[in-house]
Order: structure tokens, then sequence, then C-alpha cells
């Protein structure tokens, strides 16, 4: 279920005033009122949380490494390594 954020469109109480999150499924209509103190609320639309970070295996690349001054060893299976970078 997802989590949204809700924040009051006027003057509320202490749990309104600032932004709160709420569990509700896709299918709810969004909360109108304060559950707490019954002012008005909207909600709030959040930034997706989307890495721009290279994945896993990009780091571990050959010319990643060797762009950063790593050394790559890998296993021959007759216990003798091959420098790979």
């Amino acid at each position: 279920m997802p989590i949204y954020v809700y924040r009051s469109s006027e003057h509320g109480c202490a749990y309104c005033a600032s932004e709160f999150e709420v569990f509700q499924s896709m299918k709810e209509q969004p909360l109108e009122v304060c559950p707490h103190c019954g002012g008005k609320v909207e909600r709030v639309i959040q930034p997706v949380g989307i890495s721009t970070r290279p994945s896993g295996k990009a780091l571990l690349s050959d010319k990643n490494l060797a762009k950063h001054g790593f050394k790559k060893f890998v296993n021959q299976g007759d216990g003798t390594f091959h420098r790979t970078v």
C-alpha cells in the first residue's frame, strides 16, 4: 500500500500543522479533513525515489575498476589467478 503525504491547507492542529503520512490504498479517495481535528488538508505530491547511480554490476566493470586504479584478478580454476585489469 502506498504512503501518501498530507498537510494542512489552513491552520490546523499539531498533527496536521506539518506534513503527515497516511497508508492508503490507491483506490481510496484522498483525505479532505485531518483525522484529528477535522481541518482541511491537501495531498502533497512527492518526488519518486529513482536512483541515477550505476548498478552494482556497472560499478565492478573492468573499465570502471581500471579508471579508479583498482586491480582485478580472476580465478582460473586451477588455483591460479589471472590479472584482468
